[in-house]
């Protein structure tokens, strides 16, 4: 069987591309690292974030209804970062910058080291910034293709 690797990228379509890109510059450049390219697909222009590991592209959208995070599709998107600190430090960094982001808090009904701030995009898609678990480590350190 063929294992998946990771995440390549992801496509978010945004009510408004300049908007949803200054709302962008500052979580994903600012305060998380990745860099940014711009391109066009069919006539319509795109803005990509980019690290390491997988990009984040915004485009436009046809019409201008909004996210609905209970209706049928995306409900969050959770970006992963090292420790706990880092965690604390995105939440400060985005509510520096503007962003309505929680407190980092701990979350223990999701795992007694879950540690995450909240906030939500232009368009009202959820997203989280969480720190990388024990549990999660143990799953890659101990990863076998054997089921």
């Amino acid at each position: 069987m063929t294992e998946v690797t990771g995440i390549d990228h992801i496509y978010v379509t945004v009510s408004d591309l300049r908007r949803s890109e200054s709302f962008y510059d500052r979580v994903m450049l600012e305060t998380l690292g990745f860099r940014k390219n711009g391109f066009a697909l069919g006539g319509d222009p795109h803005v990509q974030y980019f690290n390491r590991h997988f990009g984040y592209v915004l485009r436009p959208s046809r019409n201008a209804i909004g996210h609905d995070a209970y209706a049928p599709g995306l409900h969050h998107f959770c970006l992963r970062v090292e420790s706990i600190a880092d965690v604390v430090a995105v939440a400060n960094q985005l509510r520096a910058l503007g962003i309505e982001a929680s407190e980092a808090k701990l979350c223990p009904e999701y795992a007694q080291d879950y540690w995450a701030t909240f906030f939500t995009d232009p368009d009202g898609i959820r997203l989280e910034v969480t720190n990388y678990r024990q549990e999660r480590r143990e799953r890659h350190a101990n990863w076998s293709s054997e089921a």
